[in-house]
């Protein structure tokens, strides 16, 4: 099921200091074009890398979550996240020029004003929505229990449980814009007094103060307003949820039902939900998949590619997000000529074709643009190469592209190919363009 796209009118900027580092940071979000999606932008450090805000970024979940690109960081992310998504901004470019948003008042209000400050406008693109196909249950040794059952909306129930049992809260919403900003938005992050030393033990929480979290000791609430709703606690882990689960990349439905969440679940969850999504999509025959506006048959690929049997390594492309992601497919069968001798009694597709997969995916995002059809794309080089597993006779194999980098006669991309929602192969490549 599909609706439209969403990003931003114009760019909005807030400024001040962040929770767990206590620097100073302007944080600025940037409309982006459809496909993009959520990205984060490091504007302090040197070419500005940008990081993708998904789940298989993330790399620590210590009283907050952190998605890491090599040595590039950004910490604290769920507020901004969550504000993004509960608000329904789809594609969005935020640039920082420090490694953590602000804190504000430790909830995710100032983020909704900022995203109404620039105003969110329809795209002309459709959105993906997924629903939810069957149950998914997790349970940690925190003691966790995080489950999601299929639903008509996107909703969340939270039991949120304190040391002891203190200050159990449960809230029950559907998640909409609407509802976002009124019920949720507004609740605050919340620390147990007892827990303070720890944090400032590892580092944590250097910008913390009454002004932007509340403070339980004992059975009293200490901060510098009252509590703006009965079950704050359980309304500010509705709000986390919200923000982690972004990180699987698209809107859902289903209902997600969690006791006693925090960052390490709900990004357990997002990886889950990711894994059930991605063999969903594994058993899509690609025969069955409808023809015309973002798929492209054998004869429409072999429009855009010079690759003829038996170096044509794509079989349709079954999705395209904006101009800069598509998917592939390949389905590999024993009929393939290159297994009479890769290898006799041991069919194996030979990894440089699953990169050869990759190129001529990345190529037709190309090639589609106006003023480069006709063109001939050539390898210029592979990076960060790796193969997971192999692929035998029979596997479907899904090539999904994004392209980072695009000139006129050059583009770089990220690849990866999976089989059955298990990643078999992955690199960043470099091709060139030339007329033939």
């Amino acid at each position: 099921m599909t609706s439209l796209q969403h990003t931003l009118a114009k760019s909005a900027s807030i400024s001040g200091s962040s929770l767990h580092t206590g620097e100073e940071v302007t944080l600025t979000l940037h409309p982006a074009p459809p496909g993009h999606g959520r990205k984060f932008k490091r504007s302090d450090l040197p070419d500005e890398p940008i990081i993708d805000a998904r789940i298989e970024h993330v790399k620590t979940v210590e009283r907050s979550t952190t998605i890491a690109e090599g040595s590039v960081k950004v910490h604290t992310i769920e507020h901004v996240l969550s504000a993004l998504a509960g608000m329904g901004v789809d594609n969005v470019l935020i640039e920082m020029d420090a490694n953590e948003p602000p804190i504000g008042d430790g909830s995710a209000r100032p983020f909704v004003e900022l995203i109404k400050k620039a105003g969110v406008i329809e795209q002309a693109a459709q959105r993906p929505v997924y629903e939810v196909t069957e149950t998914i249950h997790l349970e940690t040794k925190s003691g966790s229990l995080m489950t999601i059952v299929p639903d008509e909306t996107f909703r969340v129930s939270c039991t949120q449980v304190g040391p002891d049992g203190r200050f159990t809260q449960y809230y029950s919403t559907e998640i909409t814009p609407a509802i976002y900003e009124k019920e949720i938005a507004a609740a605050r992050t919340f620390v147990f007094y007892e827990d303070v030393k720890s944090l400032i033990d590892k580092g944590l929480i250097k910008g913390g103060s009454l002004e932007n979290a509340v403070v339980v000791k004992g059975d009293s609430v200490l901060g510098k307003e009252p509590m703006r709703f009965k079950e704050e606690f359980a309304r500010h882990k509705i709000l986390d949820i919200v923000g982690d689960l972004a990180l699987f990349g698209r809107a859902f439905k289903g209902h997600v039902i969690a006791i006693k969440p925090g960052h390490g679940a709900n990004t357990d969850l997002a990886r889950a939900l990711s894994k059930q999504f991605a063999k969903t999509m594994a058993l899509v025959p690609p025969a069955v998949t409808p023809k015309g506006g973002d798929v492209l048959d054998v004869n429409d690929v072999m429009r855009l590619l010079p690759h003829r049997y038996p170096f044509l390594m794509v079989d349709r492309v079954i999705n395209f997000e904006g101009e800069n992601k598509c998917t592939g497919v390949k389905s590999v069968t024993i009929n393939e000529p290159y297994f009479q001798g890769h290898f006799p009694n041991h069919p194996v597709m030979p990894g440089v074709l699953q990169l050869e997969a990759m190129a001529q995916v990345g190529s037709i995002l190309s090639l589609r643009l106006p003023g480069q059809a006709g063109r001939i794309g050539y390898f210029m080089s592979a990076d960060a190469v790796k193969f997971r597993k192999p692929v035998m006779p029979g596997d479907t194999l899904f090539i999904e592209v994004e392209v980072t980098q695009r000139k006129k006669s050059i583009a770089k991309c990220r690849g990866r190919c999976v089989v059955n929602g298990e990643v078999v192969s992955q690199a960043e490549l470099m091709f060139g363009f030339i007329d033939p």
